[in-house]
């Protein structure tokens, strides 16, 4: 949040982490509690939550938080918006500034990446939070406030192939952490790294065995020093892992609707795996990270509309993306996102496009194509708007032609099998594998507890539908956004009303389950009369967060093929891998007390042995035994051996969790069950 330039105060309601609080690096909330007393550090976790649910007063000097009646905080952020130095937060009482009332505010207030990364000068201005504008940002998180996976910060690169043990060789997509710290070239990481990875192991791991309850603000503090030394130290990706967790931590604290545990402990397996490695002086580059580049010259690119998507963040941010192909069949993106919530989300949906003076709006450009000349383009395909770059609108192309209709050629279990090919331990590594929208003709099965059920459709050789014609594997269709201002629930359902309704979709792979699409958008598939018919100025296709679809689009009951089986079987639900998962979360959420205390009530992995997941049993109970693990020194009074060996039992129980799902979902894709 800016300052503001009036001087009339200004009291606007909660200050907690999802309220007007400004973000705060990670370095300046460690400093803070850092300069703390042990007596007030123990009153810290109180006090943040207390000061959280108080109102703050925007003024001339920034924003103001009264924490009593001689102690006002007052933040003043930099330009950016940011509070980025110790200085800029200010505290009226004696004991200012290693006071409670001060670190207390400031564990309040969301935490900023601590890595920006503005574009090119020609490209788009940065917002105050050192994105860009229009950058599209996760459900529940504006650009620099971001959650669990969040783009914005960097992340290993994505792999060749999955191992399953994160030991595989990755190129990276950008610079390297080695080059980020001037030793370009350098095939093991430098004594600097090393040293920073393993402070971030020891604070990770103490976070581990202390899980959620015990993990309070000094524990977080301990974890956000750790990463400002990573980001020093050139690993930007074990930085971005730090921040997810403190994140995740925050969020789990606070019981917020949006947290899921499964964010939390796939962020804490990365950090804890990344840190390990590179703590042993793992030579792998992927390790390090990459940083994000600066929009780049494109040169002339020609590129055409696909779908819209909407984007609503939980803490007051909206917009919508439109996407793009080129007529090689790479994707590319223009964004318009922020602060506004739903109501923007649905005002952009209609909004001028800010790429030179092409004059549409995102509603065309999702139809239409432009020509574009002097493109600037971000290495994971944003378009800028430099002064720079000139756009000439041109005529769309129909999902039937060029590269669209090589996309809906592919086979879902060859495209799926692409989207889920990065590391299984690596968020986002896996995040940004499955961002490539996929496309394919499905025939809808019908409606299935949250989801609707679908079989791939498989045409005749000359492109025409059989009569009774064969279908592939069983897919759910999940939506997209459960957002009641969004149509996505709704067109779902609509969907499911007509078993046998042929449709093309396009989509994004849901990586953490069995044979699941996203829908983002729907046409008519050619060749069939039980398919969808759109108005003529929808041309072809329905963005399913905005456009609704009604009765008359959908074809008779009578005229729809045959419905095929729905018979929906989970492998992953099926299989007795939940136990081993209960007992993964189990250690995050309760603590290491709470896993050896589950030892100690018999709990038995026979049916995995029996199962056939001989591997995942020893590893649990590999995990059991190093919680209730307890040594005595020579006067046989009991000591505390360290969080390390019981942290690599947990990272290696969960990483081949993780793998062995992973694996599963992959093979959920396959034709194997194929009618």
């Amino acid at each position: 949040m800016n300052p503001s330039t009036s001087t009339t105060p200004e009291t606007v309601p909660s200050g907690s982490a999802g309220g007007p609080l400004p973000p705060v690096t990670p370095d300046v909330v460690a400093a803070a509690v850092e300069g703390l007393t042990s007596r007030l550090r123990k009153k810290l976790d109180a006090a943040i939550e207390q000061y959280a649910a108080l109102p703050v007063t925007a003024g001339g000097e920034g924003v103001q938080v009264t924490c009593g009646e001689d102690a006002v905080v007052t933040l003043s952020p930099a330009p950016s918006g940011v509070i980025d130095d110790g200085d800029q937060v200010r505290c009226s009482c004696l004991l200012a500034p290693r006071c409670l009332h001060r670190a207390a505010v400031l564990g309040a207030c969301p935490i900023a990446d601590a890595l920006p990364h503005p574009p090119a000068a020609d490209a788009q201005a940065a917002t105050p939070d050192g994105t860009t504008p229009g950058e599209p940002v996760p459900d529940g998180a504006p650009p620099g406030q971001a959650g669990p996976g969040d783009a914005a910060t960097a992340g290993p690169a994505p792999g060749d192939e999955a191992d399953g043990e994160g030991a595989g060789s990755v190129e990276a997509a950008g610079p390297t952490a080695a080059q980020v710290a001037g030793s370009v070239g350098a095939a093991v990481p430098t004594a600097a790294q090393v040293a920073a990875a393993t402070g971030l192991w020891a604070a990770a791991a103490a976070v581990l065995s202390a899980g959620v309850p015990a993990a309070g603000a000094v524990p977080q503090a301990e974890l956000l020093r750790a990463a400002h030394t990573a980001r020093l130290a050139g690993l930007p990706g074990a930085e971005a892992a730090a921040l997810r967790v403190v994140r995740g931590l925050r969020s789990a604290r606070a019981r917020h609707d949006g947290h899921r545990l499964a964010d939390l402990v796939s962020a804490l397996r990365e950090l804890l795996l990344t840190a390990g490695r590179l703590a042993g002086a793992d030579p792998d580059p992927a390790l390090a990270g990459t940083v994000r580049r600066n929009y780049e010259p494109g040169g002339s690119l020609k590129v055409y509309g696909v779908f819209r998507e909407p984007v609503i963040s939980a803490t007051g941010y909206g917009g919508v993306v439109t996407h793009l192909v080129a007529d090689d069949g790479r994707w590319y993106s223009v964004a318009d996102v922020k602060p506004g919530g739903s109501a923007r989300a649905r005002g952009a949906a209609t909004a001028p496009v800010a790429i030179g003076p092409a004059m549409l709006n995102h509603s065309q450009l999702a139809r239409a194509g432009l020509l574009i000349v002097g493109a600037t383009v971000s290495p994971d395909g944003r378009l800028g708007a430099g002064k720079g770059v000139r756009a000439t609108p041109v005529s769309g192309m129909p999902w039937t032609d060029g590269p669209m209709a090589a996309l809906f050629a592919r086979p879902l279990a060859e495209a799926a099998g692409t989207r889920l090919s990065g590391h299984a331990w690596s968020e986002s590594d896996t995040e940004e594998r499955a961002r490539e929208p996929v496309g394919r003709d499905l025939v809808i099965v019908g409606a299935a507890g949250d989801h609707v059920l679908a079989r791939e459709l498989l045409p005749r050789s000359d492109g025409t539908l059989l009569d009774s014609p064969g279908y592939g594997p069983l897919i759910r269709l999940v939506p997209a956004s459960h957002h009641p201002d969004l149509a996505h629930v709704e067109n779902l359902r609509r969907l499911a009303s007509r078993p046998g309704l042929a449709v093309r979709v396009v989509g994004r792979v849901e990586p953490d389950r069995v044979a699941t699409l996203l829908p983002l958008a729907v046409g008519p598939v050619p060749g069939t009369e039980a398919t969808l018919r759109l108005p003529p100025e929808w041309q072809g296709h329905a963005d399913l967060g905005y456009d609704r679809l009604q009765g008359a689009h959908l074809p008779p009951q009578d005229a729809c093929l045959p419905p095929p089986d729905g018979d929906e079987v989970d492998p992953v639900a099926g299989a007795p891998l939940w136990r081993v998962r209960r007992l993964v979360e189990l250690a995050v959420s309760g603590g290491r007390r709470a896993v050896a205390e589950s030892a100690r009530n018999g709990e038995s992995y026979a049916q995995l042995r029996s199962a056939g997941f001989q591997a995942a049993a020893d590893l649990v109970t590999e995990l059991t035994a190093e919680a209730d693990r307890r040594s005595r020194d020579v006067f046989g009074r009991l000591a505390d051996t360290g969080p390390d060996r019981y942290a690599w039992a947990w990272v290696a129980a969960s990483t081949h969790l993780a793998a062995t799902e992973r694996a599963m979902i992959q093979a959920s894709w396959q034709l194997d069950d194929a009618l």
